[in-house]
Order: structure tokens, then sequence, then C-alpha cells
């Protein structure tokens, strides 16, 4: 334990005295274990996260800066112009206009399905303006087309679309916009009164959740989707079973970002009974899940637990020839935070690094990179491509000597060039 992380732990304990407020009290306010917080303040256990640091900081009422004053910190950037106009879409009236519209005989509904595979595709690759652009068009034209005599497709278009921009929401940090835009995607499929639709925008309501750092809300809507989908799981080539298992997935991670490890055993346990009765990996609603998802939510656990050996362990053992270009980045980057909680930047930064060059769209706006990369910076801020890699994902890094920079660019260089590399 460094001399750094100790004095973090004793100006813990002084504001949390200074407050009233005892280990027990503090610990449900910043979202962890009493252990933790009693470990922390002895110096035994790091805080590694930046996300963290802030939440200690906001419960005690002081800056991030003045806890821990030698901590590398996010830059803060502007609000982009597409997230303004993405919340904005959320109080144009589409409805009304619909309501007014001449609606079409029949809607070309194959044409609006492809049109919200543009939309799903842009979310996954952070193409916000073009995915206001795309959305600015396409839900006007969704609503018509629900109130046409058939509205059964075009309510499960709607519902999917709202999902999604849901989701986008959340990644650009605007979490009331999110809750309203999931909310509208619940309406959507209540209308359809279809029960594995309605789970499925539970699924994005409880992502919402986790993004906005709400995991009592986040819990409580994925139990209680996953419970109400129990009576659906015998039913043959079930849909309701892929939903079913991701939402025990996601409770899953839940449990884990709250520190209830028995909890977490017992939700895996049940997504490997579910994933061998789904059999092959299936996606339906957009929801993914199979023997791979569940491989991969078992490391990210075991990260967010701290147990960075069992990460790495179950990491080693995936095939990720056969894994998308996104799944293969989530890996790589839980897998480099396992090292980094193993107090290893090289190797943390050389999975980065590979995720950097198959998904840069992906690393770019994970709070979980950023606060990895604290952490590294924190160990060892002249680690070779350490600095550069900060700076390009938005955390103020340590200025390095010049030739000691000329060896990073070269290094970085030479990594993008060779590509990825397997785990």
């Amino acid at each position: 334990m460094t001399d750094h992380e100790s004095g973090i732990g004793r100006r813990i304990a002084y504001y949390r005295a200074r407050k009233g407020l005892s280990q027990r009290d503090f610990a449900p306010l910043i979202k962890r274990s009493e252990a933790w917080v009693s470990q922390v303040e002895r110096g035994v256990r790091p805080v590694k996260a930046l996300d963290v640091l802030q939440r200690i900081a906001d419960v005690l009422d002081m800056p991030v800066a003045e806890l821990a004053p030698s901590a590398p910190t996010a830059r803060v950037e502007p609000v982009p112009a597409h997230t303004r106009a993405l919340r904005l879409l959320l109080v144009t009236d589409h409805v009304l206009a619909a309501a007014v519209a001449e609606p079409e005989v029949r809607p070309d509904l194959d044409r609006l399905a492809e049109q919200v595979d543009e939309v799903w595709t842009c979310a996954r690759r952070a193409r916000y303006a073009e995915l206001y652009t795309l959305l600015e068009d396409l839900l006007p034209q969704l609503e018509t087309a629900t109130a046409t005599r058939d509205p059964g497709r075009a309510d499960e278009l709607l519902a999917e679309t709202c999902q999604v921009w849901a989701v986008a929401l959340a990644e650009l940090q605007q979490f009331d916009a999110a809750w309203a835009a999931a909310e509208r995607a619940m309406r959507v499929a209540q209308r359809r009164a279809d029960p594995v639709l309605m789970a499925a925008c539970a699924f994005r309501r409880t992502i919402v959740f986790q993004r906005g750092q709400r995991l009592d809300l986040a819990r409580q809507t994925a139990d209680s989707a996953r419970a109400a989908l129990e009576v659906l799981l015998n039913q043959p080539a079930s849909q309701a079973l892929v939903v079913y298992g991701a939402l025990t997935l996601q409770s899953a991670l839940i449990a884990a970002r709250m520190e209830d490890a028995e909890r977490v055993r017992e939700l895996l346990d049940s997504a490997h009974k579910a994933a061998s009765a789904v059999g092959a990996d299936r996606e339906e609603y957009r929801i993914e899940f199979g023997p791979a998802a569940v491989a991969l939510h078992e490391v990210a656990a075991a990260v967010e637990l701290g147990d960075a050996g069992t990460a790495i362990r179950l990491a080693a053992q995936i095939n990720t020839d056969r894994l998308p270009d996104f799944p293969r980045a989530r890996l790589l980057v839980d897998t480099a935070r396992a090292w980094a909680q193993r107090r290893r930047p090289d190797r943390a930064l050389a999975l980065l690094l590979d995720a950097e060059a198959l998904a840069p769209e992906y690393l770019a706006r994970q709070r979980s990179v950023r606060s990895t990369i604290v952490d590294l910076l924190s160990m060892d801020h002249r680690t070779p491509g350490l600095g550069e890699f900060a700076r390009r994902i938005g955390v103020d890094a340590p200025p390095v000597h010049p030739a000691e920079a000329g060896r990073e660019s070269a290094r970085t260089a030479m990594r993008a060039a060779r590509g990825p590399r397997t785990l």
C-alpha cells in the first residue's frame, strides 16, 4: 500500500467521523460493504475506481481533489449538440403528429425495420449525431404506422427504437431522459400486450439504471421481470428463456457491484442452466443470450468482486475467435481491469490497446476504462504508451519526457498496426 493510498484512507476516516457517520452507516451510502470501508480506512485496500472516489466525495460533501489530491482526473467535456438534440426529441409530439396525419393504408414495415436496424448500428458504434438524424425521421413514421388497423409489428419496431434511444441517452449520461425513453418503450410494449417484449424493455431499463449508478432500482427491475417470466419458461423454443437468461446475467452483475458474492454464484448457476436449455447463442428482441454470454459475464462479475485471479483464469478459457467485435472488446476491457487489480499496468494497457484497435468507439464511452486508466496512472504513469492512451480517451496524464514520449508513440503505432491479439 502506497503513502498516497493510505493517506486517502485516513482522510476518508477523518471526514466520515466529522459527519457523525459510523462505518456501518457510511457503507450503504457509497454502495460498498462495511468491511470494504474498514479495509480502505486502515490502508489495507486501495480505492480503485474514479467513480467510487467521486461517490465517497459526494457523501462527504467535499471535492475529489481534496480527498485525493494526487489522483488524475477525467476531463469535463462540453455537452455536444447531438446530445441536446436527442433529449429534445423526447418532447416532440410524434403521437399528435401521427393522429392528424393521413395514415398510409399499408405502411412499408420492411423498410421501417431496415431503418430500425440502422438505428441500432449507429447506437452500438456511438455515432450519435447520425442516430439523431435517423430517429428524427423514423419516430413519426413509426407512430403513424401504429395507427393502422394492424399495428402489431409497428408497435414492436417502435418499442425496439425507444429502447435503443434510452440506452444511447444513458451512455451520454442523460439519465433522466434515458428513463423517459425507457418508459415510452414500456408503454408501447404494454399496448402490444406482449410479455416478452415488456421484459425486453425491463432489460433496457435495468441497463439505464446501472449506467446511472442506481443499483437498487436496477436490481428491483431485473428481479421482478425475471420472476414474471418464470411462468413462460417451459414453452418450447421460448423467447422468454432468452430474455430471462439475459436478465439473470444483469442481476449477477448488479449483485457483484453490490459485493454480494453468494448471490452472484446463485445467479450465475441459474444462468448456466438457462443457457443449457437455450443451447446455442440466440438473440430475441435484440437481446443476446447463450453459453458465450454467460462466460463473458462470469469474467465481468469476478472483476466487479475484485477477484482478479478468477477473472484472468476464466478469460483465458474463452475462445474469442467467434466473438463479434463488441463482446470481444468488452472481454478485453474486463481482463485489463483484472490486471489493473493485480497492479500490472503493462498487461492492462496492452489489452486496452487491443480493445481500442478492435472497437475504438466502444472504449471512448466506457467510464470503467477511464477509471482503470486513472488507477494505472496512479501506479506508474511512466508505463510506455499509458500517457498517450489516457489523453486519447479524455484523462489528464502527467507530462512525459520528450524522449520517452517518442518511444510511447512508436510502440502504440506498432500495436495498432498489428491489430488486436487473443487473450
